[in-house]
């Protein structure tokens, strides 16, 4: 039997990479996003590479009722989804008193509500089919704060406590839930936050090589992987939750700036 991957933000550069994982691994695939014909492009080179079935759902994913909406029309669809990849995220650079309360809103709603909302609609199922694999995409940036970015490093937070909670919650019934936590990538993540020039992303990480970690860490059920993290970041990122808070901000801060 055919496994089916459900994969939110698709057309992405992560999100792209999960696509064809998935689809070279001979699985079909719901692609989730908000451009439609973007959507419908990715399905046919999928379906034409790979020779898999794929189907896609567009939907605003700043819609407090986007994650139902995803859900429904997988019911309608009549597809049972074997592996759930909560992939699209929204960044975003600036002060708390800079950024509108729109922007925040929508960060949470993507990063925190939609991610939510499906597991809690889909883990149901997995435990009633007895299996089920999640991968929910969250950023080594969980492990500390953020300044200039403190709503982006609190949803991650978030979404690293919960997952690691549910998946204990549910670690006798076949469901695994694996958080990916990547440092700094080269996507379009950069540029839709305003990051591109920052130290932070001066030297991102390949998403081919992320996409690679959690795929893998996914189907082994492990509870976090960390990737994309450069030689001198690596070695921090058991050391940063210990390190004094005030010199973590400020060396966060400091990535923030561009590097010229």
């Amino acid at each position: 039997m055919t496994n089916t991957a459900l994969i939110t933000g698709a057309t992405g550069g992560l999100g792209n990479e999960f696509v064809k994982l998935f689809a070279a691994n001979g699985n079909n695939l719901v692609l989730v996003g908000r451009n439609a014909k973007k959507l419908a492009k990715l399905k046919r080179k999928v379906e034409n590479d790979y020779l898999i079935k794929a189907e896609t759902i567009a939907v605003d994913f700043s819609e407090e009722t986007a994650a139902e909406q995803i859900y429904e029309q997988v019911k309608k669809l009549g597809i049972q989804i074997d592996y759930l990849i909560n992939n699209a995220g929204l960044g975003g650079q600036g002060s708390f008193i800079e950024r509108t309360m729109e922007q925040d809103v929508s960060m949470m709603n993507v990063n925190m509500l939609v991610p939510t909302k499906l597991m809690k609609l889909f883990i149901p199922d997995f435990v009633k089919q007895g299996s089920g694999k999640i991968l929910n995409v969250s950023s080594s940036a969980a492990l500390i704060p953020g300044p200039l970015q403190a709503e982006y490093y609190a949803t991650k937070a978030y979404v690293t406590s919960l997952s690691n909670a549910i998946a204990y919650e549910v670690k006798d019934t076949g469901v695994t839930i694996t958080t990916l936590m990547p440092g700094a990538i080269d996507t379009g993540f950069a540029q839709a936050g305003g990051l591109t020039e920052t130290k932070m992303f001066a030297n991102g990480a390949s998403p081919v090589a992320v996409a690679n970690a959690g795929y893998k860490a996914m189907l082994a059920g492990k509870l976090n992987v960390f990737a994309g993290l450069s030689p001198v970041q690596r070695p921090f990122v058991g050391l940063m939750p210990l390190m004094p808070k005030k010199a973590i901000m400020g060396f966060v801060a400091n990535q923030q700036s561009n590097p010229s």
